[in-house]
């Protein structure tokens, strides 16, 4: 078994993490990084045998503890069900990393694709966090990370509504992040660049400057932890979200964005 990496996550926030949208990719990337850190973990999505096999693999090389539920985090009711899940724990760490989207011109898009996203994206993690924060608040620890994306710091043709989304996310993780650093809770938002994940070759398949991989991302987002209410992974994505953020107009800032989401399909 390989030497575990020593950190202070678990002493800072709990023993336990939940990771939704955990199968692949990014979600993936987090569970590994938690485990690495001797995390016991949580994980959440809708394909349980993915879950599973991450599972299995991690609690193989780390020695660390593991429970998987498989739903749907467009479910109105999943709540219940990952309080159930969490009961007893020392949660200390949530991670919502669920997204859904829908590509392309915002009139092609199905409704329910539409809704899908809105369920997924925001509606998720407002109904996740109104289950679990009121535990780590009560007991004065614990971290929470959004994740949100550089689409939503200005409008994203091609991907408006997922980039309006993950603007609300942005806006969501930085007033809680106010509203409970009192209470010893951390809650920030990680607006990423675009990285190789299969959700992104899926719609995307096109390397951009600064992509990150998602365990690098991942790393760098747990290390930063504390820093503040909004975390930027990487060198180049910090200039650009100061490109977008300050220096251009807003118009010049979409015209910009455009440039990369164009081939979105």
């Amino acid at each position: 078994m390989p030497r575990r990496r020593v950190d202070s996550l678990t002493t800072r926030y709990g023993k336990w993490a939940l990771v939704a949208g955990a199968s692949e990719g990014l979600g993936a990337a987090f569970a590994a990084q938690l485990a690495e850190r001797g995390m016991h973990l949580v994980l959440v999505a809708r394909r349980g045998h993915l879950l599973a096999e991450l599972g299995e693999r991690l609690a193989a090389k780390y020695g660390v503890r593991i429970r998987c539920v498989a739903l749907d985090l467009a479910d109105p009711g999943f709540a219940g069900e990952l309080t159930d899940a969490v009961a007893g724990l020392d949660l200390g760490v949530l991670i919502y990393n669920a997204a859904y989207v829908p590509a392309g011109p915002f009139l092609d898009a199905e409704e329910d694709a539409l809704e899908r996203a809105v369920d997924v994206n925001v509606r998720g993690p407002l109904l996740l966090l109104r289950a679990l924060l009121s535990g780590m608040r009560d007991r004065g620890r614990g971290a929470v990370v959004l994740m949100s994306s550089l689409s939503g710091l200005q409008g994203a043709p091609h991907v408006s509504v997922y980039a309006a989304t993950k603007a609300f996310n942005i806006i969501l993780a930085e007033g809680l992040w106010y509203e409970l650093r009192a209470h010893g809770v951390e809650v920030a938002v990680c607006c990423a660049g675009a990285m190789r994940t299969p959700g992104y070759v899926r719609s995307f398949d096109r390397d951009v400057p600064g992509m990150l991989s998602p365990d690098d991302a991942a790393r760098r987002t747990l290390d930063a932890l504390g820093r503040g209410p909004r975390i930027v992974p990487g060198l180049i994505n910090r200039i650009s979200a100061q490109l977008m953020g300050r220096l251009l107009s807003r118009r010049a800032a979409i015209r910009f964005i455009a440039r990369s989401t164009k081939h979105v399909s």
